[in-house]
């Protein structure tokens, strides 16, 4: 009886994933990722908001999956700010961080006008972008397998 109490428990933790090394058996599969900034740097809650966005975004590439993160409404002032060579900013070292990584960034064109900080970005010659009504494509990345993270 125990036996066969073993085997079906073997045959269960197979079905499911377990090998006894680890939690699972089968390495995750690597994911997309698109993390939306658009907490503006006015209030301690938009670094807030800033800091995890980048904290995600570098977990979720050290773990193999591919990231972009967009700056978005009034996050593209932090694009403007945190890109600026000279900026004192206390999170400046995470956003230089999330490059050297090769995380990806894109800008949205209309909110980086909007916001005032568009002829900055362009003189910084980053990826300002504008598929879909002057924003960003949310379809477009989602149509490409991306999963879609706001803060």
């Amino acid at each position: 009886m125990m036996k066969r109490w073993i085997g079906l428990m073997v045959v269960v933790a197979a079905l499911l994933g377990f090998s006894g090394v680890g939690p699972y058996a089968q390495t995750p599969k690597a994911g997309k990722y698109l993390v939306i900034l658009q907490a503006g740097k006015e209030t301690h809650e938009g670094m807030a908001r800033a800091v995890h966005a980048f904290l995600y975004a570098r977990e979720l590439k050290e773990h193999g999956h591919e990231v972009r993160l967009v700056f978005d409404g009034a996050g593209t002032e932090w694009a403007e700010e945190l890109s600026n060579p000279a900026s004192e900013s206390k999170i400046k070292p995470m956003y230089d961080e999330f490059k050297r990584q090769g995380i990806s960034e894109v800008i949205c064109d209309f909110c980086a006008g909007a916001f005032g900080v568009k002829e900055e970005l362009e003189g910084r010659q980053l990826p300002l972008t504008a598929g879909y009504e002057g924003h960003p494509s949310i379809a477009q990345w989602a149509d490409q397998g991306y999963q879609i993270v706001i803060l």
